[in-house]
């Protein structure tokens, strides 16, 4: 089969033919392929002055070089891509993490009654605002029952209470963490074959 030098072609067989090597990367020596460095140079690799080296496809394929509609422009020999990406936080759609929140608290609170009490007479005149409640007279028997520690069936309102609430709440607030961090595959299905370089054949004219 007549080929250009430098061709690459895929083989359905695991060996490189006659006249060919698999495509690997290898570096050769320029003095004992000089007519297959004049075609390639030191694009896939190499010093220049001693060495090039071959294209590289190993568990790569191949792109054709130039820029397509609306893609990136690449240039022969450019080697780009991985097998896998790390997705960052500015891939991410917007989310809202889950958050657990824990309150603890140590109120006090304080409440103070003021109930003055001033000796009742006989002509003794309630206070317009209830703000004291009759007690007996100085010289008088003992002091009347004018309390109970049972509640009343109806409750009256009382002036001069006062109730102060002191102490601290805390709020602990913890977000649970979202994902692990593995890479992402990006692999495309693929079949492998066996990719070879002419290293003999027509030294290819421009067209």
């Amino acid at each position: 089969m007549d080929v250009f030098l430098g061709t690459i072609l895929p083989f359905g067989f695991p060996f490189a033919p006659s006249g060919w090597m698999q495509a690997n990367g290898q570096t050769l020596p320029l003095n004992q392929y000089q007519a297959l460095y004049a075609l390639l140079g030191v694009t896939y690799g190499g010093n220049g002055s001693t060495t090039f080296m071959l294209p590289n496809l190993c568990g790569r394929l191949p792109m054709h070089q130039g820029q397509g509609v609306n893609l990136t422009n690449r240039v022969i020999g450019q080697v780009i891509g991985t097998e896998n990406t790390n997705v960052l936080v500015a891939n991410l759609p917007p989310h809202a993490p889950v958050i657990t929140a824990t309150a603890t608290s140590a109120l006090t609170t304080t409440t103070t009654v003021n109930l003055a009490s001033v000796p009742s007479t006989a002509t003794t005149t309630p206070s317009n605002d209830n703000a004291y409640i009759g007690a007996s007279a100085a010289a008088g028997p003992s002091s009347a029952a004018i309390f109970s520690t049972a509640l009343g069936a109806n409750p009256v309102a009382l002036k001069g209470v006062d109730s102060t609430i002191g102490g601290t709440v805390n709020v602990t607030a913890t977000a649970q963490p979202i994902g692990s961090g593995t890479p992402l595959g990006i692999v495309n299905p693929v079949l492998v074959l066996n990719f070879c370089v002419a290293l003999q054949g027509l030294f290819p004219s421009r067209n």
